[in-house]
């Protein structure tokens, strides 16, 4: 596993944006990066800050997380909000989403300030529809994680990481949702961040657990790759031909409060490519 750069607060959102790198932000100091091919980093976008989660936009641009969902223009020409706190009673930030294979955004509200030390409570799971609607699709989710899809896009499974579980749901063809089933039962860490490789194995970063660990479609376990760092907050498949996995992770539990890390490792499976965001922008 190779040390590509480090110096973050809490790296999230790792997403690859082919001919450019791998994107990511810092949730603690704020910002949107790229790592490009020389592990250059680019700043994309300032400050902003607990940003969960990243998508690309068809209208180049990307979505970002936090205390909104926003669409933001590469050109710094445009913005626009598409999901905000008003979605339910008890939404307070949103952290991290993905997208299916139509471009439809899913995305996990959160019901509590997560840094803030107060009482967890339960958010929700949101569908933004290609014509700019939002469908509320699942409730109870303790602390939103990860999102992926399958590839055949029939099912979705979502990280709770404060559930101890790993959810997943049956995809209706209008994009809404069957109940929730579990995946498996997370131990020794809590499932955060994941991505869908293209032989249908999801790839979990398990926070304060130092490990990715690897489950069949079956929820049976693969393997568990070892982290060097205990807070690995998400995992992202890029390069040329998908099979470079990206592993990015937080400070806690590391010897700085700012060692945030980004590695890569060479696999043996490709991950599946994410779709662009096609939902209507304002």
């Amino acid at each position: 596993m190779e040390l590509l750069t480090t110096g973050y607060g809490l790296i999230e959102g790792p997403t690859w944006w082919d001919a450019h790198g791998l994107l990511f932000s810092d949730v603690i100091n704020g910002g949107v990066y790229v790592l490009g091919s020389e592990n250059e980093i680019e700043v994309i976008l300032e400050h902003r800050k607990g940003i969960g989660g990243i998508v690309l936009h068809e209208k180049n641009g990307m979505v970002v997380g936090g205390r909104n969902l926003s669409y933001k223009s590469f050109e710094g020409s445009s913005s626009s909000i598409l999901l905000d706190v008003d979605v339910t009673k008890e939404a307070v930030g949103f952290n991290d989403f993905t997208t299916d294979n139509m471009g439809r955004i899913y995305a996990g509200s959160l019901g509590f300030v997560v840094f803030d030390g107060g009482d967890p409570k339960p958010g929700h799971l949101h569908m933004i529809d290609l014509d700019g609607s939002i469908h509320t699709l699942s409730d109870g989710v303790m602390l939103t994680n990860g999102l992926g899809f399958s590839p055949d896009n029939k099912r979705l499974f979502h990280s709770d990481a404060r559930g101890g579980v790993v959810r997943v749901y049956d995809v209706f063809d209008d994009g809404k949702l069957g109940p929730w089933q579990p995946f498996v039962y997370t131990k020794d860490g809590h499932a955060d961040g994941l991505a869908i490789a293209a032989d249908g194995s999801i790839w979990i970063a398990m926070a304060y657990g130092s490990r990715v660990d690897v489950f069949e479609q079956d929820g049976k376990l693969r393997q568990s790759i070892p982290v060097p760092l205990p807070m690995v907050t998400s995992v992202c498949f890029g390069g040329e031909d998908l099979c470079d996995l990206y592993v990015v992770t937080g400070s806690r539990g590391g010897p700085s409060e700012n060692c945030g890390s980004i590695y890569r490792v060479r696999v043996d499976v490709p991950g599946l490519p994410i779709k662009k965001a096609k939902v209507k922008l304002d």
